[in-house]
């Protein structure tokens, strides 16, 4: 018989304790038993592909939305003009980049489309794209203001309105400017996409983390974050050679 003392207390073991070896499995085993035993490996190959669905139109959506916004807002400051525009276009940039992320996606999930159904894939891709498209939006009228005036006044002097100014000469400008910006703001959003986990869209993490919990094993959330850290790589990768690309000065 066991006895011990807690706080005050006497507890009493009289059953005899077993102790039983337990066997470690080495990283091999440990990488079979969460990802190839019963093909699990293609349940993480659906929330990959989920991820990267969501990442790309997110970002396509932002950073259109978001260029729409500047333009709005830099003409505005240089012209005056575009005033009721201007003033939705700033009460939509406050509220998005005053309110988390999650409560944005459960108001388009519960609220926006609460009558429609267009599947949990998409609702994530505009909530994402909504709110990227604010931070987009004043990189890129931070980069329209910082060009000078002079290269305004220049299309000007060669028979351009605003709009041809703004496309054929500006904007190329804003462009290479932006991208430092715009790869921290991506790079930002494919980490966000871990949020879908709220709607119950199956992407990485939200794949990482069944695993994890059915399996009792962290290896599913090492390889999620693997996962992201490479994807954000290749993309800072690629936008660093599409920068070096547009160095009109070398």
């Amino acid at each position: 018989m066991i006895r011990f003392r807690i706080s005050g207390y006497v507890f009493r073991i009289s059953e005899p304790v077993v102790l039983e070896r337990v066997e470690i499995l080495s990283l091999i085993e440990q990488f079979q038993f969460n990802f190839l035993d019963d093909n699990r490996w293609q349940f993480i190959l659906s929330g990959l592909k989920n991820t990267i669905i969501i990442t790309f139109f997110a970002v396509l959506l932002g950073i259109f939305l978001g260029f729409v916004i500047a333009i709005v807002r830099s003409t505005h400051d240089k012209t005056g003009k575009l005033k009721i525009l201007n003033v939705i276009c700033r009460v939509y940039l406050t509220v998005i980049r005053g309110t988390p992320t999650m409560v944005q996606l459960l108001i388009v999930f519960y609220v926006i489309f609460a009558t429609i159904d267009p599947g949990k894939i998409v609702v994530a891709i505009i909530a994402f794209g909504m709110n990227s498209a604010a931070y987009v939006a004043e990189i890129v009228r931070s980069g329209i203001m910082s060009i000078d005036q002079g290269q305004f006044e220049a299309g000007r002097s060669l028979g351009l309105n605003y709009t041809q100014t703004m496309i054929k000469i500006i904007l190329p400008q804003v462009i290479k400017r932006i991208l430092p910006s715009v790869t921290n703001e991506v790079i930002t959003l494919v980490k966000d996409t871990s949020l879908a986990f709220t709607l119950s869209v199956m992407e990485m993490f939200t794949t990482a983390k069944a695993l994890a919990s059915s399996q009792v094993s962290m290896m599913p959330f090492v390889a999620a974050g693997i996962f992201y850290y490479v994807f954000n790589l290749v993309v800072a990768m690629f936008l660093e050679w599409l920068e070096k690309k547009l160095d009109y000065y070398r």
